[in-house]
């Protein structure tokens, strides 16, 4: 299923996308408080039962067409988001370097997310804002030490990230994190697609444009980790639970690394597209112009 969070007359629902309908699961699970995160801890029964509900849905009763509703972050509430940095070969090839040894981490906070068609706020602290097209993975059980052949077990399903980033203010900073997010620097969306929907995680086209430029075109094969070793790497250290978002690195093509380097500027538009994933389209605005 394509799984979306939207508003319909100041109305939030979890909701299903069905052709150019959106189902509401909130109405046909009988559940008015069920949210995103709600129905990821619910489990793989959870999730069976809202496919079941979906699948012998009334659309004219239970469905509203997509233009009608305002489509937002899928997920605006993990636990954590955990990213991986330098992880595509393509785009350790355009900085000259080596390819790490180990997966390189960093952390995007939470409040940094947004949605689909909200805005990119470019603030006055940075003068170079890029960005990064990315393949997330949402978990959707919990687990440690989690064994090789069992990390799809612990796989929801996958969205498109787009993981801003200022530069300057993350290599002067000498750390990643703050740099990395500033309010609205993750942009999500548009759905969560379940995992079974998606055949190989580790084949699909992954592209990004910038006003319709082409600036990243790549595939997600040319990660250096693959989800499997991240998952595995990473579950050492810490428990991943459901709802939690791992971000699997970007190709080559980031404005940082162009010759001459490529930022964004107010008023520019975002798109990135994965293959099974749909396309998530953001808008710049530089801070001053926001408030």
């Amino acid at each position: 299923m394509k799984l979306v969070t939207v508003v319909y007359q100041d109305q939030s629902f979890v909701g299903a996308l069905v052709d150019n309908y959106v189902i509401n699961l909130n109405q046909v699970m009988d559940s008015p408080e069920l949210t995103m995160l709600g129905l990821i801890q619910g489990g793989k029964a959870l999730l069976q039962s809202a496919k079941d509900k979906v699948e012998r849905a009334d659309i004219n009763v239970s469905g509203y067409p997509v233009g009608e509703v305002t489509i937002k972050a899928p997920l605006s509430d993990p636990g954590k988001v955990v990213c991986v940095g330098n992880n595509y070969m393509d785009h350790c090839r355009e900085q000259n370097v080596t390819p790490p040894e180990k997966p390189l981490i960093f952390s995007k906070w939470p409040s940094c997310i947004v949605g689909p068609d909200d805005e990119i706020i470019l603030p006055n602290e940075s003068e170079q804002v890029d960005f990064e097209a990315e393949l997330a993975v949402v978990f959707g059980k919990e687990g440690k030490n989690i064994l090789e052949d069992e990390v799809f077990d612990h796989i929801f399903g996958y969205m498109i990230v787009n993981d801003i980033s200022a530069r300057d203010v993350q290599f002067s900073d000498g750390q990643w994190v703050r740099g990395k997010s500033f309010d609205t620097f993750l942009p999500t969306g548009p759905y969560i697609v379940t995992a079974d929907e998606i055949d190989n995680p580790h084949d699909l086209s992954i592209r990004l444009t910038v006003n319709g430029e082409a600036l990243q075109d790549s595939n997600t094969k040319e990660m250096i980790f693959d989800i499997t070793d991240q998952i595995t790497y990473l579950s050492k250290g810490f428990t991943f639970k459901p709802g939690d978002i791992l971000a699997t690195g970007t190709p080559h093509g980031v404005g940082v690394f162009r010759k001459p380097p490529i930022f964004l500027k107010d008023g520019d538009e975002v798109s990135i597209s994965i293959a099974g994933l749909g396309s998530l389209s953001n808008r710049c605005v530089s801070e001053s112009s926001s408030l």
